[in-house]
């Protein structure tokens, strides 16, 4: 319950020190260093779980004392070392002087603001009232994106969380084994996110293509898993679900367009928060799709989740298709305007963020 509110918070905090454009790559870092855990977590687990008679205690629980103990040291440390914006650098932990002079953070500040003129509305430090909370829930131009969130994750979560379960089942590896076999996955996986989220930054409007890239890798991979035979070679097995675990993760750039298509610091928050809320409950459903008694092959399982990535594909193109068209009609009416028409709107109007004539959706 603590940790809820984590993702949407760094998502916002970034937004403070990047451009939309240099957004998707920051966070597919933040995303690789997350999934680098995994591979530093399994040689861990390796080693640690043969600890197991010292000082009378279970190598599970080495591993779970040991992990937990430099988890809480990094949190206590990132609470002091990260300052709460550019221009508050200055402490005790982070050294007097600070990261940069006043000069810089004038540039920094202001390169922000003219990417984005929203992100000048609110700062760091104001609430979202109730009131605002509910406006950002209306904005119904969000919701897409909520939906690609609710589903787009589904169809590798299951391999993600049961290969060693998985490898286990065959019969023909040990514990230190599945372990180190869970590795390659993780690193196609980061190889995988650095080149999508980098294609995505190249090609503006491919972003939400990148999401079909993803669907399709996916396809081939469980169509060969059901049609596998129950007496395939265990490494055949463990090659298609590393694959899977290794599949093309556009969450960075889903979560760049959220913060992109709000338009605004409240509707970024709320938005944000939002997709995440999305993402957590898909992973709620993606947990019970392989069943008890579906083991060990997860049939039945296989075909829930090519009946997801057909409907992911669907969504992935009605989803641009949308923003397309919601951007058409901004430019229908814009530029039907006068130059004199155009100055009197953006000096008067009340209309704020992705509502406002001049704002054009990202896709």
């Amino acid at each position: 319950m603590i940790e809820g509110g984590f993702i949407p918070d760094n998502i916002l905090y970034l937004s403070y020190w990047y451009k939309s454009k240099e957004l998707p790559r920051r966070l597919s870092y933040f995303w690789v260093s997350y999934q680098a855990t995994s591979i530093v977590g399994a040689f861990l687990a390796a080693g640690l779980l043969q600890m197991r008679g010292i000082h009378g205690m279970a190598g599970w629980r080495w591993l779970f004392a040991l992990e937990g103990t430099l988890t809480g040291v990094i949190g206590v440390i990132s609470f002091f070392y990260i300052p709460p914006s550019p221009t508050q650098t200055k402490s005790w932990f982070r050294g007097r002087a600070g990261w940069f002079s006043v000069h810089e953070e004038k540039i920094m500040v202001n390169r922000i603001i003219r990417d984005d003129p929203s992100k000048g509305d609110m700062h760091n430090r104001q609430a979202v009232t109730p009131k605002l909370i509910f406006l950002s829930l209306k904005d119904w131009e969000m919701w897409p994106i909520y939906l690609i969130g609710l589903t787009f994750l589904i169809p590798t979560t299951p391999a993600t969380n049961y290969i060693t379960l998985i490898l286990k089942s065959t019969g023909s590896f040990n514990t230190l084994e599945i372990s180190l076999l869970t590795i390659p996955g993780y690193v196609i996986f980061i190889i995988n996110l650095l080149l999508i989220t980098w294609i995505s930054e190249k090609r503006a409007n491919w972003r939400f293509v990148m999401g079909i890239v993803m669907q399709l890798w996916i396809l081939p991979l469980l169509v060969a898993l059901e049609a596998l035979p129950a007496d395939a070679s265990s490494w055949a097995r463990w090659a298609l679900t590393s694959l899977l675990v290794g599949t093309p993760y556009v969450h960075a750039i889903h979560v760049a367009i959220t913060s992109r298509n709000a338009g605004s610091v409240r509707t970024r928050t709320v938005a944000s928060a939002m997709y995440n809320m999305c993402v957590q409950a898909s992973n709620v459903i993606a947990s019970n799709i392989y069943r008890e008694n579906d083991k060990p092959y997860y049939r039945t399982g296989n075909k829930v989740l090519l009946g997801l990535v057909a409907y992911n594909i669907v969504l992935f193109i009605a989803t641009k298709m949308f923003y397309v068209w919601r951007n058409e009609i901004r430019d229908r009416r814009w530029n039907a305007m006068s130059q004199a028409e155009r100055s009197t709107y953006l000096a008067t109007t009340k209309d704020k963020g992705n509502k406002r004539l001049d704002f054009r959706f990202a896709h």
